[in-house]
Order: structure tokens, then C-alpha cells, then sequence
């Protein structure tokens, strides 16, 4: 009944809402500040128009577009998203099938509550992992090489966190990581025990990628000691593909290419970090002017259908990445409701193609 109840990103939230306990669902939800950046992201993609074309046979659209030389099904993924599995237990192999059936990239987060191999096992291939620099470094290359052992291809480095955010609603709760409970989130659960039950059944969400000897992971620990250095380091150590993610400033992005990276991801982290950074779909046709026809641009932060994807590949990205609508999905129906909400973004995406008259994806680049 959830499922079929979405029809919108809009429905799962609300389902989501409704169904999560509160810490979880504002851990989610919520971003920077007193949230105005999200509010600004929204409004950005709102003001942006598409023109209508009459009288062109578009009767046979495709959504299918090549990344990295190989095909993929949609031009938009899975964002890499922490903890996933507090949206549902099982929730993180649930992005993973649906990255395989669609031939797309999951995003596999550094504190994925499931682990890497695992991951990349069931997305057959189909996953990117995201990294941090963090404290010192040690830790984090020792992730970097357990990745490329693992098989994965493509690594994300995320850029945007030298300091985590403070996000108000989730302090109010007194949400961390490692997840734990107290007596506020014990009372919290106890409202919502559909999600209690299932979950204690489950077991406690772990940070998977953690659990190797000599490295505890703590969100809180500073990752700004990264710089240029670091990220020569990172391109020396990761033969495969490197993705910069957290890219607002057309001048980083220009010295991010001098320097090899093989994409960039315009993103503000989902409005999560600082409130008043710009609203990513502002900064991208400047940084899409900066970089060239040419290069690999992709995009997140504050998508919230098929049509926004059309809006960004209209402004210069050449691929798409969904994070929390997703999460709400999972929440709000499980599998069959992520598969709900994936429909919907792509049926979204497929009518404004054919509205905007167009048959195939926009190109910026040759590939």
C-alpha cells in the first residue's frame, strides 16, 4: 500500500515523516543552520525554466547514457548517503540491486552501514566509493587500498567537510555515530515501533567500514588537514577513476582538472554544511564554462524529480545523483517503495524529454 501511495517525492517524505522516529527521520532530513540553503537550493532549481517544443516525433525517447565509457540506463545514481540502513535494515543492498538492474553508480559511503565488498558484490560492479580525508590521513588510506582490493573502480573524494555542519535538528535529539541510545532516543523509538521492532530485529545500525583493526572512526574528528597535497597523494595512490565531490567554485574546479581528477560533482553536500554556501545550481554553468565541453560534470543537492535531472543536464551536467528521496522511499515502503519512487523519477524524466522535444539526453561532451 506504501508504494503505490508515492507518486511524488513530496508523498515519500511524508510517508517517511509519518513512519520514522525522529532522530532518524531529522538525521535524514535535515541541514545546515536554520536550513535557508536548502530553501535556497530549492528555489535555484525552481527558477529554472525549460522550453517547450511542439511537432517533433520524440514517440521513442531514451534515458540510457555512457559514463566513464560504459553504458548506464538513467543519467542520474544513488548519492553516496551515511547509515542507510536507519531508513530501513537492509536498506544499503537495496540501493545496490537497484544500481545493478539499472547498470548505474551507487555511492557507497565511507560510514555505509554495510560493508564495502559486499556492496559492490551485490551492485554487480555497479558502486563508487566515497572517501574522506580524515585526522591524520592513516586511517583513511588504509580505506583507500581495502576499496581498490575490494574491486572497486571509482573513487569519490569528498572535499566539502573540512568540519562537520551543525545541523540544529539532529543535536536537539542528540543523534551520533556510532549510534547510540539513551533515554530521549529510547522514548522516541518507543513512538514509532514499527521502525523499533524491525530494526531490533535487525540489530543496532553498525558504520561497517570501521570494524578492520587500528581505526575507530569518529564523525566528529576534523578533515581539514586535507589539501592540494592530499589530493596528489590520493591520485597517486588510486589508479582507477577519482571523482572530486563538493566542487562550488569555478577556480577549484579549474585547478581540480590541471591536477587530473577524471570528474567533478557539483555539490553543497544537500545544503548540509554551510547554509550560506551557493545554491550548486547556480555555480554549475560556470564551472561547466571553466572546465570545457569536454569534461565530466556531475551533480547533487536538492533534486527532487526526474524533471530537476533535465534542468541540470540543461545547465551542464552530464549526470545526476539522488540522495534523501531515496532514503524516504526505502522508509516509507521498503524495496518495492524505492523501486516506487525510481519509477516515478524516471517517468518524470522521460515526459519533460519529450515535452522539451527532445529524443535523446542532452550532450555536452563526446565520450
Amino acid at each position: 500500500m506504501s508504494a503505490s501511495a508515492i507518486h511524488s517525492a513530496e508523498d515519500a517524505r511524508r510517508l517517511a515523516r509519518r513512519r520514522l522516529p525522529w532522530m532518524v527521520f531529522d538525521y535524514i532530513d535535515g541541514s545546515a543552520g536554520a536550513e535557508t540553503g536548502a530553501a535556497r537550493n530549492r528555489a535555484a532549481l525552481d527558477a529554472i525554466t525549460l522550453q517547450p517544443r511542439i511537432l517533433r516525433d520524440v514517440s521513442q525517447r531514451s534515458m540510457a547514457t555512457t559514463l566513464f565509457g560504459a553504458p548506464a540506463e538513467r543519467p542520474f545514481g544513488i548519492a553516496p548517503m551515511g547509515m542507510c540502513n536507519l531508513s530501513a535494515p537492509g536498506a544499503d543492498l537495496m540501493l545496490a540491486r537497484l544500481a545493478a538492474k539499472y547498470k548505474i553508480p551507487h555511492g557507497v559511503s565511507t560510514v555505509a552501514s554495510t560493508p564495502l565488498e559486499e556492496i559492490l558484490e551485490v551492485a554487480d560492479g555497479h558502486a563508487w566509493f566515497q572517501i574522506y580525508f580524515t585526522g591524520d590521513g592513516v586511517g583513511t588510506f588504509k580505506l583507500i587500498e581495502r576499496a581498490r582490493h575490494a574491486g572497486y573502480e571509482t573513487l569519490v573524494l569528498t572535499v566539502d567537510v573540512p568540519e562537520v555542519g551543525r545541523r540544529p535538528r539532529e543535536l536537539r535529539h542528540g543523534f551520533k555515530m556510532p549510534f547510540r541510545i539513551g533515554p530521549r532516543q529510547f522514548i522516541d523509538f518507543a513512538l514509532h515501533p514499527r521502525w523499533s521492532l524491525t530494526s531490533l530485529f535487525h540489530g543496532k545500525p553498525q558504520m561497517a567500514n570501521f570494524e578492520m583493526p587500528g581505526y575507530a572512526f569518529d564523525r566528529t574528528e576534523s578533515r581539514a588537514r586535507a589539501d592540494w597535497s592530499t589530493l596528489e597523494q590520493m591520485r597517486a595512490a588510486w589508479p582507477g577513476k577519482l571523482v572530486v565531490k563538493g566542487v562550488l567554485d569555478p577556480q577549484d574546479a579549474a585547478m581540480l582538472k590541471d591536477k587530473g581528477v577524471d570528474a567533478i560533482q557539483v555539490s553543497s553536500h544537500g545544503a548540509r554544511q554551510l547554509e550560506s554556501a551557493p545554491s550548486p545550481a547556480l555555480m554549475l554553468p560556470e564551472i561547466r564554462k571553466t572546465v570545457g565541453p569536454e569534461f565530466p560534470l556531475f551533480f547533487d543537492s536538492g533534486l527532487r524529480s526526474g524533471e530537476d535531472v533535465l534542468k541540470v543536464m540543461s545547465q551542464g551536467a552530464d549526470f545526476a545523483f539522488f540522495g534523501r528521496i531515496l532514503q524516504y522511499a526505502i522508509a516509507a515502503g521498503g524495496e518495492d517503495g524505492l523501486h516506487a519512487m525510481w519509477n516515478v523519477l524516471s517517468e518524470e524524466l522521460s515526459i519533460a524529454m519529450a515535452q522539451s522535444g527532445l529524443s535523446v539526453l542532452p550532450q555536452h561532451r563526446s565520450d
